[in-house]
């Protein structure tokens, strides 16, 4: 019998097929003051409800898991309809980076001490639980230690690379 060798699909094939799917959208944050930074995700799952975990998938190279390792703790901030424009500036589209991202929007802490939105539609605080390197990009265990929800509205969602209300 002879082996099968099997290779990976084309990434850009990958890449256009998975926009297909379509997921809500987040801005991960961490850090305080001048060292805050963050980014909009659309990689964000519960792990488990016992004990509370979120899963959250960053690039390698992005900033802000740099930051999240540092600070040992971040906030995974659900985006309301209304949010398009914040998510567009944590998306790194129109060159805005580091904690000037935050300008202009209501931000508090709960537990940890990491940034939450203020009008987050729910917003979750999160001490690391494990980093896992894979490829591309790392996948954060997230411990929720505290959690808030915001007002009942349309989310912000993400399909074939454009933003749209959700419901």
């Amino acid at each position: 019998m002879s082996e099968r060798r099997l290779h990976p699909a084309d990434s850009g094939a990958f890449r256009q097929a998975m926009r297909a799917l379509s997921s809500g959208v987040a801005i991960v944050a961490c850090g305080d003051g001048e060292r805050r930074v963050g980014c909009t995700v659309t990689a964000v799952a519960s792990l488990s409800l016992t004990p509370p975990t979120l899963i959250v998938s960053l690039a390698r190279t992005s900033s802000t898991l740099a930051g999240l390792r540092e600070a040992g703790a971040f906030s995974v901030n659900l985006l309301a309809a209304r949010h398009e424009p914040l998510a567009q500036r944590f998306s790194g589209r129109g060159g805005v980076h580091g904690s000037r991202r935050f300008d202009g929007a209501d931000w508090a802490t709960l537990a940890t001490g990491a940034p939450v939105l203020a009008g987050a539609i729910a917003a979750f605080d999160c001490l690391i639980e494990e980093v896992i390197e894979r490829h591309s990009h790392a996948i954060v265990l997230g411990a929720v230690v505290s959690l808030r929800e915001g007002p009942d509205e349309p989310a912000l969602a993400h399909w074939r690379g454009e933003f749209s209300a959700s419901r």
